[in-house]
């Protein structure tokens, strides 16, 4: 066996010295970041790029400079829930976010392509750079804390450094295979998990206020317990929130049951 020369770049065995080359990329020099929060869910159609809007309201309403990043490239919502249309500009060292109504600046994929309706169908390694690019190449400024809108599942962003992870999920019997997923990529990750949220938890009925468990029993509760998680918040099924987001206005959207995921992030970051 030929000698260590400690040039892990020319050598294929594993050995103790070999370093791990990092994944997590730098962010734009104009970027002044101080804490990122991923939002991801183990399957799509839960309500995690809602999860994602209100939390970056509720953060921006307590005076923080707030940001999303939407990175899930191929269902991109975020901009239609803050009824952003216009384009990205940028010019050639930098693309500059889109600033909504209250101040939060977010970019997405539908800020840059010429109809927001045109399906994303790119191969996964080029939906992987665009996320990262999103991180690189946009002139963020100063943010307080900025949500990532992950890809459903267990997609790779690993170039975005997050200091940790909400995961949302829904009242279903397969929740604690979804949350477990989501538990070991954060544990691949190194990456803390916040808490859980449980959307569409329960409807009120609008006659007498009774709670109705439209999809069934919920789990989050022994679920959490299981992983040793914090429940953050049980959302309720609300037409007023579906109607805000799909009209674009979900900065004028009250949600006093998601006030503690506000509260969770303030804490984690302090």
């Amino acid at each position: 066996m030929s000698e260590c020369t400690h040039d892990c770049g020319s050598c294929s065995a594993n050995c103790s010295e070999r370093k791990q080359e990092s994944l997590v990329a730098q962010p734009h020099k104009d970027s002044h970041i101080k804490k990122v929060i991923g939002v991801v869910s183990g399957k799509g159609g839960v309500g995690k790029s809602m999860v994602t809007s209100m939390s970056a309201v509720l953060m921006n309403r307590r005076g923080y400079r707030s940001a999303v990043l939407d990175a899930d490239i191929t269902g991109p919502s975020i901009p239609q829930a803050f009824g952003l249309h216009e384009k990205a500009q940028g010019n050639e060292t930098e693309i500059f976010p889109v600033t909504t109504e209250t101040g939060i600046k977010v970019m997405s994929v539908n800020l840059l392509l010429p109809d927001e309706t045109d399906p994303v169908i790119w191969r996964g390694p080029i939906i992987a750079g665009t996320a990262k690019q999103f991180w690189t190449d946009v002139a963020w400024g100063d943010v307080d804390y900025m949500f990532v809108d992950m890809p459903p599942g267990t997609g790779d962003v690993q170039s975005i450094p997050l200091d940790g992870i909400i995961v949302v999920t829904s009242p279903q019997e397969l929740v604690s295979m979804i949350v477990g997923k989501a538990v070991k990529m954060a544990e691949m990750m190194n990456v803390p998990i916040i808490g859980l949220v449980e959307n569409m938890s329960y409807a009120v009925c609008p006659d007498c206020g009774k709670h109705m468990n439209v999809f069934g029993l919920s789990h989050i509760d022994e679920t959490a317990q299981k992983f040793g998680l914090k429940v953050l918040a049980k959302l309720p099924i609300n037409p007023e929130l579906a109607g805000r987001v799909d009209n674009g206005t979900i900065e004028g959207f009250t949600c006093p049951e998601a006030e503690p995921i506000a509260d969770a992030a303030e804490e984690f970051c302090k």
